[in-house]
C-alpha cells in the first residue's frame, strides 16, 4: 500500500553547485580554442564566436536554474509522520512525541454522586388532627413541642353538632329496642297464627333497619369520648405518642370542618424522619430498595448521617427529567430538623464498564473518538462508545480495552496531521485526473 509523506523536508543547493562548475568549464575551453585559431581567421569570426559564447553562457545558466528548481521541489520524507491504514507513525526523536502525554485505560472506579434533598417528617409516624365537627375552642392542652402519648387530649370543642350527633345514636338506640320487641312480638303471633307471614316480614325488616342506623350513629360518635348523656363538649385526641410540632389552634377560635384546610395540631416522631431526593434518569441503575446512602446538611459541618433507601418513584418529570427517592434517616438526638435542605451521598459504581480521563475523548462528526498509543511513535484513531460524558473521566462502554494507553493531552495534533494526509490524498487525486 502506498504511503502518504505528510510534509517535505529542507531543500538541497547541490545540483545548483554542479551546474556552475560546468559553465566555469565551458567557458575556460571557449578560451582555450580562441588561442588555437589564427589571426586572420580571428578576426573574419570575431563576431560569429562572441554569439556563440554568448549561447553556450546563456544554456548552461538556464540548465542549472532547472536543475535547482527541481531540486527545490523534491520533499525529503525521512523526518515526516506517515499515515496509513488508520494509523498515524512517527519518526523516532520526533519534536512532537515530547508534546503527548498519556494514560491507561483502566476499570471504573467507584464514584460518590451528590443529590439534592430535603428532609420532612415520617409520615408513618405523623397525625394531622382536626376536627370532624364544627365549635368553639373551649380549651387547649397541648402546646408546640410538647411530648404527648396516645390518648392524650389536646383541646375540647364546645359543638352542638356533636351534641346532635350523641342525641341521633341515643335516638338509634330507642328505635332499635323498639323494633326489637315488635319482631318478637310478630313472631309469637304467627307461631299461633294470629298474623301473617307478611307481617312477620316487615318487622324483620324493620329491625334490620334499625340496626344499621344505630351502628352508624355510633360509629360516628365513639371516636370522641361517648358519654351516657348528651353533652356538647368535644376532645380532641392525639391517637399517636410523639411530640406535637405543629399547632394552628385558639382559644375561643370558630372552626368549621368544611373549611379546614390546615391541620389543627401536627404530631409526629423526630427520632425518625424522611428525605426527600431528586434523582437523575441516568441514575436509575444504580438505586436499590434498602441501599445505604449518606446524608449531610450544611449548616451540620461535615456530620455525616446514614440512610436508607425505601421507595423509588414511578413518574419521571416530563420537565427537569428527575425522579423522587424516599429514605429514611435515624434522628436521635434530634439535630435534623424538618425542611432541612441537604444531599444525599451514594456510591456510583460502573461494573465492566472502562473510565479514562475527559482530555482524551473529543469528537470525529458526530462519533467519539480517543487516539491509542499503539508503541512509543505509533498512534491509532478509534471509535468509542461513551456510556457517561464527565468533568474529569469518562465512562467509555466499548472501543477501548482495559491496559491501553490514550493520548490525553495535543491530541488535537494527531488530528491536524491526519487532516494534512488526507487532503494530500485528495490533492493528488485531483491532479491526477486526465
Amino acid at each position: 500500500m502506498q504511503k502518504l509523506t505528510v510534509r517535505g523536508g529542507t531543500k538541497s543547493m547541490s545540483a545548483c553547485l554542479e551546474m556552475a562548475r560546468k559553465a566555469h568549464q565551458s567557458k575556460q575551453a571557449y578560451r582555450d580554442l580562441s588561442a588555437r585559431i589564427p589571426a586572420t581567421l580571428r578576426c573574419h569570426h570575431r563576431a560569429f564566436l562572441a554569439s556563440a559564447q554568448r549561447l553556450v553562457v546563456l544554456g548552461c545558466f538556464c540548465a542549472a536554474i532547472a536543475a535547482c528548481t527541481e531540486a527545490l521541489e523534491a520533499p525529503k520524507p525521512s523526518n515526516s509522520p506517515i499515515y496509513q491504514s488508520g494509523r498515524l507513525e512517527f519518526p523516532e526523536q520526533h519534536p512532537q512525541l515530547k508534546l503527548l502525554a498519556l494514560a491507561s485505560a483502566r476499570p471504573a472506579q467507584m464514584e460518590k454522586i451528590e443529590l439534592p434533598a430535603r428532609i420532612v417528617w415520617n409520615e408513618e409516624r405523623t397525625q394531622r388532627v382536626y376536627s370532624a365537627f364544627a365549635g368553639r375552642v373551649s380549651a387547649i392542652h397541648a402546646d408546640l413541642g410538647q411530648q404527648v402519648s396516645a390518648g392524650q387530649v389536646l383541646a375540647r370543642l364546645s359543638s352542638p353538632e356533636f351534641g346532635a350527633a350523641q342525641a341521633e345514636a341515643k335516638r338509634a338506640q330507642t328505635d332499635l329496642s323498639l323494633a326489637n320487641q315488635t319482631h318478637e312480638r310478630q313472631k309469637k303471633l304467627f307461631e299461633i297464627g294470629v298474623v301473617a307471614r307478611k307481617e312477620l316480614d316487615q318487622s324483620a325488616a324493620e329491625l334490620q333497619r334499625a340496626e344499621a342506623e344505630f351502628e352508624r350513629s355510633q360509629n360516628r360518635i365513639k371516636l370522641y369520648e361517648p358519654q351516657a348523656q348528651v353533652n356538647l363538649e368535644l376532645a380532641l385526641r392525639a391517637a399517636i405518642s410523639g411530640v406535637v410540632v405543629e399547632r394552628n389552634i385558639n382559644p375561643s377560635q370558630e372552626l368549621r370542618p368544611d373549611l379546614a384546610q390546615t391541620p389543627l395540631f401536627v404530631l409526629s416522631d423526630p427520632s425518625s424522619l424522611w428525605v426527600q431526593i431528586d434523582a437523575q434518569e441516568r441514575d436509575l441503575a444504580y438505586f436499590k430498595p434498602g441501599s445505604m446512602l449518606e446524608i449531610r446538611v450544611a449548616s451540620l459541618g461535615e456530620r455525616v448521617y446514614p440512610a436508607r433507601l425505601a421507595v423509588i418513584g414511578e413518574q419521571i418529570d416530563p420537565i427537569t427529567r428527575s425522579i423522587k427517592l424516599r429514605a429514611v434517616v435515624n434522628n436521635v438526638d434530634r439535630s435534623l430538623k424538618s425542611e432541612m435542605l441537604a444531599k444525599a451521598i451514594y456510591p456510583k459504581q460502573s461494573v465492566g464498564l472502562l473510565e479514562v480521563p475527559s482530555t482524551a475523548v473529543f469528537l470525529k462528526g458526530r462519533q467519539h473518538a480517543v487516539f491509542i498509543a499503539l508503541n512509543a511513535t505509533t498512534f491509532e484513531l478509534r471509535e468509542v462508545e461513551v456510556a457517561e460524558l464527565g468533568a474529569s473521566r469518562t465512562i467509555l462502554r466499548s472501543g477501548i480495552k482495559e491496559g491501553e494507553s490514550v493520548v490525553v493531552q495535543n491530541a488535537l495534533l494527531l488530528s491536524r496531521e491526519i487532516k494534512f494526509a488526507e487532503d494530500s490524498v485528495k490533492a493528488n487525486q485531483a491532479k491526477n485526473k486526465p
